[in-house]
């Protein structure tokens, strides 16, 4: 009989392997990942454009272009377009990454046919239509406008600026007025320079089969035009370290931001860093939420973050909190940062971490779509499809004293910005 008293026997060892894609070129040099999975009818396509803010000669015109490429082509309407997708059941999203921008439908297996020649259209006869990108600035500037009045924006954006710098793609940040700079020209120079086959690939994922590819290669491997691989030069800004407070005296919580400027994922010290921000801040039973949260009521949340980017990437700690426990917050984050730097991990500690991490990876190998999302980002930013295995197996692998010499290295309170924005 089952004891349901005693909890089910933890095991560390379970393999968690990321089903590895097809891969396909088509004729215009685009590589397509097939994750063929799942039982439903259903097709996930993601065409990935490095067109990002990195690639772009204006500011925010990455995110300007992205946004529009849906508000009508040669051929279709934004309301044309739009009702298609709805027809057939289907939807299309065009997200937009500091990295990437890219082009996002679901659709039931046996409509694809249907849905794919309206989305190469998009994707080869976008025209910009001047009225749709005056009212594009207009939404955003309404919507920076109460963003503004936000003391945990204004930390956000302060720390990522003073991090990167106020000129470098992944620092600077936007106005109303810098949104009133962007003309319908701007867009089709940034369309065409990085909307070709090189500076593209494609992601399909669900019930897929050969007809899918070929229709890929049909349009996408036709419509989608030859161009040239976009060179990134970037600048390397290094700001002194410094406390920034920005004062707004009306309101009752204070936004906290501490951080550094880190790497991307393939520096040898990430997966590293990846499990010690877990343990600082990065899950509900982290020492920055037990301390802080649990033990003095300051703050509802508080958090770390280790955001890697292509090319770059930083960490930081986050909360709100009320304006009377702004000093005890800041004290108590220095202290636990001390103290991963002064004394090793317990193994019990250790792992709880590591069974909330395997548990985590689980889910993003559960499905095809996950699997896909997993996949992508290996792609974005040029690592090796065994680069999820490799983390798994380090995350297993890292002791304490492996912890303790990274605190040492990354969690020195002299490299930490503080960014403070209320009373």
């Amino acid at each position: 009989m089952l004891n349901r008293k005693l909890p089910p026997t933890i095991r560390m060892d379970e393999p968690i392997h990321l089903n590895r894609p097809n891969k396909y070129t088509l004729d215009n040099g685009i590589d397509v990942y097939e994750i063929n999975m799942g039982t439903q009818e259903v097709l996930k396509l993601e065409v990935v454009f490095r067109a990002g803010r990195p690639f772009e000669d204006k500011k925010l015109v990455a995110r300007a272009t992205a946004d529009q490429l849906k508000e009508g082509t040669q051929n279709y309407s934004a309301a044309a377009i739009a009702e298609h997708f709805d027809f057939y059941g289907s939807t299309l999203s065009l997200p937009f990454n500091l990295d990437s921008a890219n082009v996002v439908f679901y659709c039931i297996t046996k409509h694809f046919e249907k849905i794919i020649p309206v989305l190469a259209d998009i994707l080869n006869n976008p025209t910009f239509p001047e009225h749709e990108l005056q009212s594009f600035i207009q939404r955003n500037q309404q919507r920076l406008s109460v963003d503004l009045s936000k003391n945990d924006v204004l930390a956000y954006r302060k720390i990522t600026e003073v991090i990167f710098g106020e000129q470098h793609p992944y620092g600077y940040n936007s106005f109303p007025e810098t949104y009133a700079t962007l003309e319908r020209n701007d867009l089709i120079r940034h369309f065409r320079k990085n909307y070709t086959a090189e500076n593209c690939f494609i992601l399909v994922s669900g019930k897929t089969n050969e007809q899918i590819i070929k229709l890929l290669n049909q349009y996408l491997g036709q419509a989608i035009p030859n161009g040239k691989k976009v060179a990134v030069s970037l600048p390397n800004i290094k700001n002194p370290v410094e406390s920034i407070k920005i004062d707004r005296p009306d309101t009752v919580q204070t936004a906290i931001r501490i951080g550094r400027k880190l790497f991307n994922r393939h520096h040898p010290d990430y997966m590293g860093i990846y499990v010690l921000n877990t343990v600082l801040g990065g899950y509900f039973g982290s020492r920055l939420m037990n301390n802080i949260r649990e033990d003095k009521g300051f703050t509802y949340n508080i958090y770390s973050l280790v955001d890697s980017m292509q090319y770059g990437g930083c960490f930081y700690i986050g909360t709100e909190v009320g304006n009377d426990f702004v000093e005890d917050t800041i004290t108590e984050i220095y202290r636990e940062m001390d103290q991963l730097r002064q004394e090793p991990i317990e193994a019990e500690e250790l792992d709880m971490v590591k069974n909330y991490l395997l548990g985590f990876y689980l889910t993003l190998v559960d499905g095809p779509f996950n699997v896909a999302e997993v996949v992508k980002a290996q792609i974005t930013d040029s690592l090796p499809l065994d680069f999820f295995e490799n983390l798994v197996e380090n995350t297993r692998q890292t002791g304490p004293e492996d912890l303790q010499k990274l605190a040492q290295k990354y969690l020195d309170k002299a490299d930490m910005w503080e960014v403070i924005v209320g009373c």
